[in-house]
């Protein structure tokens, strides 16, 4: 579980992220990744729309998505800002497919 200290909490943060971030594409997310000089640890926001199925499904997702962050907190750069989009394949998507991806990602944009 990722704590509160690396979590975005606010719209206006997701907004500048997805505005301004470096992006990454991949079969069943986008991330998207920007980068400050503060020294404060990594933060990450989740985005997971209805198109990715119903609410039971869309929360499976969002805790996969935070377990692969969770794990790869130690690797991503202090004072990144992290948002991942989940795309409607991710809701067929395993674990595993899931943390390639996301962590191929981080390791090009956020590493």
């Amino acid at each position: 579980m990722l704590a509160r200290q690396n979590r975005l909490t606010r719209g206006a943060e997701y907004k500048a992220v997805v505005r301004r971030g470096a992006r990454c594409a991949g079969a069943n997310s986008i991330t998207y990744v920007t980068h400050s000089s503060d020294d404060r640890a990594a933060r990450f926001g989740f985005i997971v729309s209805k198109q990715v199925g119903s609410a039971v499904v869309r929360n499976t997702v969002r805790r996969r998505l935070k377990a692969v962050c969770a794990e790869a907190l130690t690797d991503v750069r202090p004072g990144a800002d992290v948002v991942i989009r989940a795309l409607p394949g991710s809701a067929t998507a395993d674990f595993f497919q899931l943390r390639d991806e996301v962590t191929r990602c981080l390791a090009r944009r956020a590493a």
